[in-house]
């Protein structure tokens, strides 16, 4: 089983996918650590990643252990890394050097330590609309621009950025918008996806309803 969630930045995709994927006993894959990774690769080089010949050049050079390696540095779940992942990610060229290695995933899933898996769970933006479309649940997560700024705010505090919440604000809003303005593959919801706003709801209540949904579809499969 192949699910998909999508949804602008940090409207708790990351949340609802790690802990269904425990639930249901399935490989886990953010793909926005790929976007992540490319853009903390050129920036630790000093590199403009606005760049697009420097930030292909990264996206095809990147594998699964640079990521991962990349991926304990400080800055990699900061406030800048998702300003330099949301870039790099609206150039086509990084977007096609990176989309094969999102979907030979669905071929073949893993778990961290490199035993199979009988399905996965694909966390991050396009997964149900070009990472796999084939899918057989899609989930578009999301909510209001102040509420997911409150959240990663709070995440940021918790991590020991201090970072205004203002600045924090500014960041997801400029991000929607290049976000949904992009040529490749704008930020939207799939025809058959699952829309849930969490404005208005807890981590509790999200999984409740995503459980309902995927329950029901294997009840029918």
């Amino acid at each position: 089983m192949i699910i998909t969630i999508d949804g602008p930045a940090s409207a708790g995709k990351g949340t609802l996918a790690s802990t269904l994927a425990e639930i249901y006993h399935l490989a886990y894959f953010d793909t926005g650590m790929v976007y992540r990774a490319v853009g903390l690769d050129l920036r630790l080089k000093n590199q403009d990643i606005n760049d697009e010949d420097l930030a292909e050049a990264a996206a095809r050079a990147l594998t699964f252990a640079k990521m991962t390696e990349l991926s304990k540095h400080q800055e990699f779940r900061s406030s800048e890394g998702g300003v330099a992942a949301s870039v790099v990610s609206a150039q086509p060229r990084v977007r096609a050097a990176l989309l094969k290695m999102q979907q030979d995933f669905a071929l073949n899933p893993t778990f961290a330590d490199g035993t199979p898996a009988k399905g996965a769970i694909y966390d991050g933006r396009d997964t149900g609309t070009v990472v796999c479309p084939q899918a057989d649940i899609k989930f578009f997560i999301t909510a209001s621009s102040e509420v997911r700024a409150k959240r990663r705010f709070k995440e940021l505090q918790e991590k020991g950025l201090d970072t205004p919440y203002e600045k924090v604000l500014a960041d997801i809003v400029a991000r929607d918008e290049r976000d949904s303005q992009r040529s490749t593959a704008p930020l939207k919801a799939a025809p058959d996806a699952y829309i849930i706003d969490t404005s208005d709801m807890n981590i509790g209540e999200v999984v409740a309803k995503a459980r309902e949904i995927i329950d029901n579809h294997k009840k029918s499969a």
